[in-house]
């Protein structure tokens, strides 16, 4: 259930590998039937639970606002529906922990974020030579991303912080989880800086105010005392650049775009579908989701398909070709991270990791008033 440039991609590969597109959920009516007709969908509708309620509808994928995806993943899983949920999960960790909830209580069901970058292959074998020691103890990751600005011309929540707009929760969230599913550590400790330089949208009503942040740059202290660093520029008009290095007490690996690099020049994977510029995914991705997200994505549908392809009932599925995803579990610590470099960002300081256990009481101090009058009773 999605609209918006991204799935004049997504749609094409979900029906190559065997899904059937069934219904279309957009913000408006209009928007939803342009994008239903030239996509040949049967349904579709600006009602959530239309798409929700439908028999024929086994597999919800969330690709909006994330002030939307919570209360979705929450709906869906009740009603029976298994979850691929765009990053993040929700605003905040209170969002989060719904989301977590929901899935420990329907364990049948597939729920899982699309973090995908733990599918690129690059990262694949990254994690492999981490595992297998191949560069001794990791002390030092160091993440550069460098990008074009995240919206387009027209004014919408991508130019809001308070509906998940902004570098730090659609990039940075990738760059958080994939560190931890890289080296199995979780940050203790941040310490970081968000900002929005370029605050002015000209359109034709006037000029409207950005709040999403356009730079981010933030420090992790892991729970093995490693240090992370990550700079995320979306002031950058070229061609999108991706670096993730990772030094060991034995040697350095990296990462530049799709490619894998072991210390100065040793090749240990090259992205050869880089190279074929007949690929069509490759020539149109490039200004609406950048491309190793992208092909990370398409990694993870093709695993999703060898998830259900094993089992007659429609609703049963294997774990194992999914394993790897990130779960809810994993984005609610995301969004503890993100919550902790905002705080430190507005602070300017070092800020403690904290992931909430249970949904924070939406009005604490009726709660505290009803339990003092019990206790005086």
């Amino acid at each position: 259930m999605l609209t918006g440039k991204v799935i004049e991609i997504i749609v094409p590969f979900l029906r190559d590998k065997g899904f059937k597109v069934e219904a279309l959920w957009g913000r408006t009516m209009n928007e939803a039937e342009d994008a239903a007709k030239r996509l040949q969908i049967p349904f579709w509708t600006n009602k959530i639970d239309n798409v929700l309620l439908r028999k024929d509808v086994d597999l919800i994928f969330i690709v909006c606002s994330p002030n939307l995806h919570a209360q979705i993943a929450v709906k869906a899983l009740g009603i029976g529906k298994h979850v691929l949920c765009d990053k993040p999960a929700g605003l905040c960790q209170s969002e989060a922990i719904k989301m977590v909830h929901a899935a420990q209580y329907y364990p049948s069901l597939i729920s899982v974020v699309n973090h995908s970058l733990r599918f690129l292959p690059a990262f694949v074998q990254m994690k492999k030579q981490i595992v297998e020691n191949k560069i001794g103890d990791v002390f030092l990751c160091d993440v550069k991303v460098q990008m074009g600005r995240l919206y387009g011309d027209n004014f919408n929540w991508l130019c809001d912080k308070t509906m998940g707009g902004g570098v730090l929760t659609l990039v940075g969230s990738h760059v958080i989880d994939l560190v931890t599913y890289l080296t199995d550590q979780k940050a203790i400790r941040v310490h970081g800086i968000v900002k929005t330089f370029n605050k002015d949208f000209k359109c034709s009503t006037g000029v409207r105010q950005v709040t999403s942040p356009d730079f981010c740059t933030f420090q992790m202290e892991m729970a093995d005392r490693s240090l992370v660093t990550v700079t995320l520029n979306n002031h950058f008009s070229g061609t999108y650049v991706q670096e993730v290095l990772m030094c060991g007490t034995e040697g350095n690996l990296i990462v530049k775009g799709g490619d894998l690099f072991k210390d100065k020049d040793e090749v240990l994977y090259l992205d050869v579908e880089d190279l074929q510029k007949s690929d069509a995914i490759n020539v149109v991705s490039a200004d609406i989701m950048p491309r190793p997200c992208m092909k990370g994505l398409l990694k993870m549908i093709s695993a999703l398909r060898e998830a259900f392809l094993p089992v007659e009932d429609k609703r049963g599925w294997v774990k194992e070709p999914v394993s790897s995803a990130a779960t809810f579990e994993d984005s609610l610590y995301v969004q503890a991270v993100i919550d902790a470099i905002r705080s430190s960002s507005r602070n300017k300081e070092w800020v403690k990791v904290e992931v909430i256990t249970e949904e924070p009481d939406p009005n604490p101090l009726l709660s505290a008033a009803v339990r003092k009058s019990g206790m005086s009773m």
